[in-house]
């Protein structure tokens, strides 16, 4: 028999819509758990006439009352000051949302706590701020512009011509415990330009879809955060003062992914604070994850500090195009930082007109004397590269330290076309196989001082002419093997330096190159087998 189908009576009717209620939408007046705040209710204008920041935060604390919620902007134009939010809170900036953050410098007072270059201060408001906070998110195809223009001049050219003003009388009030060794320079000028999005000691970050402009200064930057997720943003920045991209610092499980940079510094940098003030905050770095990002314009494409006192581990990057950056992967520090990067991995990336080096592992970022070893050395260990392929000026610059070497370093699979080769030094158990390197100046690999050399299946598709394929001084415990060489190779090994000692050259296709003994290396040094 057919069943029929009953439409609900009257009284069911109004049972079934008084339980959905509670989840449609709020009033200014009425708020209730998992409800969307529509900012307009409380009073934002969406022609930016008028500051919406008190309407703003009225909307994030009617949420907040009832355990949280997503405050949403639908389409129109806002100016706001800063927006700080509250544990369980979604900012949601719909498809034509545009959030224009005002450049007056008093709206982004009183300061708060907050990290500048690692070195914890109290400074300027971030334009979007949470402190100890959980399960916060900023979600949307909407806009974020920052206006960091009027920051970008009164930090470079005013402050320095200034004699003062209040906000840097303000800034030396509140940090008076802050050496200016923290911050060679920025201290005296006791301006510090705020960071567009900084979340403090904060659990369960997502900022996802958004597309963000004109940063202050550093663009999205966690700090001593658990579980961040960061996915499908867009950062364009102009040419403009340390305006990196993503940022995270002293973070763990950290997770980037989808996202398109362009920056007027580093793209996408892993830090954990900086010198003294780094080393007794000592936090790491740790648990994160880099792919499918592509970078255009910056100094880096994914860099690891140079603030990396409270070290740095367990590190994936994976998947990413850097075309146009000024180099590659970079991992820098120098004397004083201390800290320890290890676990580093990066595979399946491709660098374009790559402006410098393609890959730069450097503790000497900052040039100093050699010290004994202590809190203050840093190190660089664990750090393997495979399957990249790259073009630009240089194929890489690995640089340690006399009294810290780098240790246990690898590159497999790569591809390079650069105008000069790799350049190591102070390096220990470093492994190049099966990797093509074609240069048009100078050696493939330069190493000096560095001990446990592999090198496996290097082929190069042109000599250069009056130049070795591999130039080694001063190294000891090293295998050259499988290499495959042009014709036209003359000398595919040199060898110098009175230090030289175990190397070992044997199954190679050489066509008629030989090997360059210079005369202060122990005749012993060089053993040449089948």
């Amino acid at each position: 028999m057919e069943k029929k189908w009953h439409r609900p009576g009257r009284s069911a009717r109004f049972g079934l819509l008084s339980k959905l209620i509670p989840v449609l939408w709020l009033t200014a007046g009425m708020v209730s758990a998992q409800q969307y705040v529509d900012v307009t209710r409380f009073g934002a204008r969406r022609d930016s006439s008028q500051l919406a920041t008190t309407a703003i935060r009225k909307a994030i604390e009617a949420a907040a009352k009832v355990g949280g919620g997503t405050v949403y902007f639908p389409p129109g134009l806002y100016k706001t000051g800063p927006i700080h939010l509250r544990s369980h809170i979604t900012l949601l900036i719909d498809a034509g949302a545009e959030i224009h953050f005002s450049d007056d410098f008093d709206q982004y007072l009183p300061m708060v706590p907050s990290r500048w270059e690692g070195t914890d201060v109290i400074n300027f408001s971030p334009l979007i701020y949470a402190d100890h906070a959980e399960n916060i998110a900023i979600q949307g195809r909407g806009l974020l512009h920052g206006h960091g223009r009027k920051w970008w001049h009164y930090s470079e050219v005013i402050v320095k011509n200034s004699p003062g003003s209040k906000w840097q009388d303000e800034f030396h009030r509140l940090n008076k415990d802050v050496l200016h060794p923290d911050l060679p320079g920025w201290v005296e000028r006791g301006f510090l330009r705020p960071p567009f999005i900084q979340f403090m000691h904060c659990k369960n970050v997502q900022i996802e879809g958004v597309t963000i402009t004109n940063s202050p200064f550093w663009t999205v930057n966690p700090e001593y955060c658990d579980n961040v997720t960061v996915s499908g943003v867009t950062i364009d920045n102009p040419q403009s003062p340390n305006t990196d991209g993503i940022n995270p610092e002293s973070c763990k499980n950290v997770h980037i992914s989808n996202c398109h940079i362009s920056v007027g510094d580093d793209c996408i940098t892993i830090k954990s604070g900086k010198d003294r003030s780094g080393r007794k905050s000592n936090v790491p770095a740790e648990n994160h994850t880099i792919t499918n990002c592509t970078m255009l314009s910056g100094h880096g494409g994914v860099v690891i500090g140079s603030e990396m006192s409270g070290g740095v581990r367990n590190i994936v990057i994976s998947n990413c195009i850097f075309d146009g950056t000024d180099r590659g992967i970079r991992i820098k520090t120098a004397r004083g930082r201390g800290g320890v990067v290890e676990d580093i991995r990066v595979d399946n990336v491709i660098m374009r007109n790559i402006r410098e080096q393609a890959v730069v592992l450097d503790t000497q970022y900052v040039k100093t004397n050699p010290e004994p070893v202590s809190g203050r050395t840093p190190a660089f260990r664990r750090i393997h590269l495979s399957n990249i392929s790259a073009s630009g000026k240089q194929a890489g610059y690995v640089n340690g330290l006399e009294e810290m070497p780098v240790e246990d370093i690898s590159f497999t699979g790569l591809r390079f076309r650069t105008e000069t080769g790799f350049v190591l030094g102070n390096a220990r158990q470093v492994v190049f196989r099966d990797v093509t390197l074609t240069t048009t100046q100078g050696p493939a690999v330069t190493a000096d001082r560095v001990s446990g050399l592999e090198i496996n299946g290097l082929r190069t598709e042109k000599a250069v002419a009056g130049a070795p394929v591999i130039d080694l001084k001063n190294v000891t415990e090293a295998l050259v093997s499988g290499l495959f060489l042009p014709a036209l190779a003359d000398v595919f090994l040199r060898v110098s330096g009175s230090e030289s000692a175990g190397i070992v050259v044997t199954g190679n296709h050489l066509k008629k190159a030989i090997i360059q003994r210079e005369q202060e290396v122990p005749a012993d040094a060089i053993a040449r087998l089948p």
